[in-house]
């Protein structure tokens, strides 16, 4: 009889889906497919919007940068 109560509860327990399996779903899934959109979407960038725009340098810091080298600053 222990043969047969294993037998019916190996079966109940093969019934439903794992529970470790459906975390795993739940949060993978999801997981996968932002970082697979992330980097569609960074390809696409790279592709179509144009190179960004160096800020301009202050005069403060050019002025700064050129008595460090040496330079006269004209004005001065």
């Amino acid at each position: 009889m222990d043969g047969e109560d294993f037998a019916r509860k190996a079966a109940a327990e093969a019934k439903g889906m794992n529970p470790g399996l459906i975390v795993l779903l739940v949060i993978g899934v999801p997981l996968v497919g932002f970082l697979v959109a992330n980097y569609v979407m960074y390809v696409y960038a790279q592709k179509n919007l144009p190179p960004r725009k160096k800020k301009p340098v202050s005069k403060k810091k050019l002025k700064r940068e050129k008595l460090k080298q040496g330079v006269s600053v004209p004005g001065e």
